[in-house]
């Protein structure tokens, strides 16, 4: 553990703009969501309307979880904010982590490190002390954020210590990828991998009223320490415990592999490489065809469980005869069943957007490993090798949102026997999200064509497209400001019209931002 803290304050030092926002974004969502909840909702008859509205649909209850006290502000609070929020604190836990371990080792710095008076686990250690103490640091920011709006002071901590005590487990599952593989590519896509597991199984089990299948998930343990709603503090203590276990079962896999080695061996491939990796665009394919398949099968499982949940939303007007009326008015349950279609596949935009950044970024992973130089030094021009890699994201983009579409209608049609209506409802529906998530990609691209340092952005990007897309509403933004996102500028389908100029405008955007992105990196040098 020597030079623990001296590497603490190095990587403090490196994060420090990045780990400031995430603190901000994630703390602020909750704060501001609180003080909208209570302005919509100042009335307990209209808070028990409400809770009665989401206990009756199980489709609801995956999309945000249960509510266990409609009765109070705090409540819907934790019920509205409690997935976004330990979302975001699993994700920002899971990148500082394999930033400061798997890509140090890498790319090489690990070695120089330990080269020094270091010990051999004071990297991990300083690792997980800023990604745990980041997670602390948000929990008392909501504590302080929630009391200070005139919340009780019990439901604040339990509502700060659930999400990051959330935080704090994906910490350990992320130093514990960090352990199995070599790349830090491979280890964000385990431990994101478990991240998107964590939140079907909790919507699965919570869309089911399985109270076994939601305690699998950590996201649900969250949920289950009933902030506002009489804390469970021993589920706090679970958190805790599991995140220091996973950490135990990191520092022990590292005392088995070699530094820059990962416990699973990459596999051999053949001496002889095959004639169809001849060309940039094939060694492009090759690199990215796993992590494209992932995201179909994610996708697929996504769509068909949020498909097959979409006809109970309709039930919630049987016991409800003044919604029943105003949903007549504006075209039956059918109505309120698109609309939670439309929010689905609006989730879904937002996830391939994630793709098209991801593999987007996968140039910049190429550079920095110094994979690219060689293949740049034959007679493949820049252009060529960037834009290898471009087609796969522009082109994987619609391939993963259609799993995702193809599986909803598939599910949705056979529940309500339409399946040769649906499915070209909803792949329709999933279609008009590329144009927005293609603008992601632009972005990215043109980070790293221009700014290569910067690239994070393109995450914070989506991140932010998404904190507007689910709370714009919600903290009455205005519309400026929500029409910064382009997911903002999509129709809203199944049910809303279509019109071809938003979708064609953006594809513009896009494609603008790609190409200033790819003549940028054609006049620099690289890394």
């Amino acid at each position: 553990m020597t030079g623990t803290f001296a590497l603490v304050r190095l990587a403090l030092r490196r994060d420090r703009l990045l780990l400031p926002v995430w603190i901000l974004i994630i703390t602020g969502a909750i704060a501001a969501t609180a003080s909208a909840i209570g302005e919509l909702y100042p009335g307990m008859a209209q808070r028990v309307a409400l809770g009665v509205t989401i206990g009756s649909a199980p489709a609801l209850r995956a999309l945000t979880g249960p509510v266990f006290d409609a009765t109070s502000v705090g409540g819907l609070t934790a019920w509205r904010a409690t997935t976004l929020a330990t979302g975001l604190a699993g994700l920002m836990s899971i990148m500082v982590v394999t930033r400061h371990t798997r890509a140090e080792e890498e790319t090489g710095r690990a070695e120089l490190i330990g080269a020094c008076a270091v010990g051999r686990h004071a990297i991990p250690a300083a690792a997980v002390i800023v990604a745990g103490g980041a997670n602390l640091l948000i929990a008392l920011l909501i504590t302080v954020a929630l009391t200070g709006q005139g919340l009780p002071g019990a439901g604040a901590l339990g509502f700060g210590l659930a999400v990051g005590g959330t935080g704090w487990v994906f910490v350990g599952i992320a130093v514990v990828a960090a352990q199995v593989t070599e790349h830090a590519r491979t280890a964000n896509g385990l431990a994101v991998s478990a991240l998107g597991l964590a939140y079907l199984l909790r919507a699965s089990g919570d869309a089911a009223e399985v109270e076994a299948l939601a305690w699998v998930s950590p996201l649900g343990w969250a949920q289950r320490v009933r902030a506002f709603a009489g804390e469970r503090w021993w589920v706090v203590g679970l958190l805790a415990l599991a995140g220091l276990l996973l950490v135990g079962l990191a520092a022990l896999l590292a005392r088995r592999r070699d530094l820059g080695a990962g416990l699973l061996p990459p596999r051999l491939g053949p001496s002889d490489a095959a004639p169809s990796l001849a060309g940039a665009p094939a060694l492009a394919w090759r690199l990215q065809r796993g992590v494209l398949l992932g995201w179909v099968i994610g996708f697929a499982i996504a769509g068909a469980m949020f498909g097959s949940l979409a006809q109970s939303v309709g039930d919630i007007v049987n016991d409800n005869p003044q919604l029943a009326a105003i949903l007549q008015r504006l075209g039956g349950a059918g109505a309120l069943v698109d609309t939670f279609l439309a929010a689905v596949m609006g989730l879904l935009g937002l996830a391939v957007g994630g793709f098209a950044v991801q593999a987007t970024l996968r140039l910049q992973g190429e550079e920095t490993g110094l994979r690219a130089e060689p293949v740049l030094a034959t007679t493949v021009p820049r252009w060529r090798w960037t834009l290898s890699h471009l087609v796969i994201a522009v082109g994987g983009t619609p391939i993963v949102i259609t799993a995702g579409g193809l599986a909803a209608g598939l599910a949705h049609g056979v529940r309500t026997g339409e399946v040769g209506e649906q499915v070209p409802r909803l792949l329709g529906a999933a279609w008009v999200q590329v144009p927005a998530a293609w603008v992601l990609a632009g972005i990215a691209m043109l980070l790293f064509g221009l700014l290569p340092r910067l690239t994070a952005l393109a995450w914070a990007a989506l991140v932010a497209f998404a904190l507007l897309g689910q709370l714009g509403e919600l903290l009455q933004l205005d519309d400026w400001i929500r029409n910064l996102s382009p997911f903002a500028h999509l129709p809203q389908v199944p049910g809303g019209e279509v019109s071809a100029a938003p979708l064609l405008w953006l594809t513009a955007v896009a494609m603008a931002l790609v190409l200033t992105g790819v003549a940028a990196f054609q006049r620099r040098d690289l890394a």
